[in-house]
């Protein structure tokens, strides 16, 4: 049995359209798995833990607060990269994607991210605020995107998947998000992790590894609930039902 610490950044601050919330998704599967779990909160003023985290949670922040991120997680740099080369899976969400990135355009001028991942935040022509549904290699993907800047991924980056409705990336391209090592970066919001336990069961996997059992009772009824709810969706964009 693993003893897994989900390592929430920032919450307080990277939880504007509920993607902190994916570290207690992650928390409650695996314990339907047989495994205790824990969701620790990374505050402002906290020191970087000492011994690394099973999962770490990015969630997403306004343009108002983005200053004060990323000042905060530019102390906790060197250790996220330490993490994410240990293998460590990282979910960053929408703005918590963008400050692990290279640069972030904003209306004030173009700011350096942490330069941890391959891709880089500009501006898009309008806000988008819709539904967003992706094909992917954890199968279709169902959320909510909501942001006013394009991500343009770096050659050879690999993206999540495609996008069937929405914009996703954007600027030009029909992709979704970014795998980068360990790292799933997405504009899916929701959180993610509730409504597509698919992906949710890969982050775990990569955690706890064959010991875990996606299989379980409880597991299976929410998982059709989420399923119910993209199907929903899916049929009201005429995109056909799982």
């Amino acid at each position: 049995m693993s003893d897994l610490t989900i390592l929430s950044l920032l919450p307080a601050l990277l939880n504007v359209n509920g993607d902190a919330e994916n570290a207690a998704v992650l928390a409650q599967r695996s314990r339907w798995s047989g495994h205790s779990a824990s969701v620790v909160s990374l505050g402002l003023d906290d020191s970087t833990p000492s011994a690394a985290p099973s999962v770490v949670v990015i969630g997403s922040t306004t343009d108002v607060a983005l200053p004060t991120v990323l000042a905060a997680l530019h102390g906790h740099r060197a250790a996220l990269l330490d993490w994410i080369a240990a293998g460590v899976p990282v979910v960053a969400i929408g703005t918590g994607w963008e400050v692990l990135g290279r640069t972030i355009e904003l209306a004030t001028g173009t700011i350096d991210g942490l330069g941890i991942l391959p891709s880089s935040a500009v501006t898009a022509p309008t806000r988008v605020t819709d539904d967003l549904v992706v094909e992917s290699a954890f199968g279709r993907l169902i959320g909510f995107e909501n942001h006013a800047r394009d991500t343009v991924l770096d050659a050879g980056a690999t993206p999540i998947g495609r996008v069937l409705y929405g914009r996703g990336n954007g600027a030009g391209s029909t992709a979704e998000g970014l795998l980068a090592g360990s790292v799933i970066a997405s504009h899916l919001h929701g959180p993610v992790l509730a409504k597509n336990p698919g992906l949710a069961d890969h982050v775990l996997t990569a955690a706890i590894g064959p010991g875990y059992d996606a299989r379980t009772v409880m597991a299976g009824r929410v998982d059709d609930i989420a399923k119910a709810a993209r199907n929903v969706i899916a049929t009201r964009l005429e995109l056909g039902a799982e």
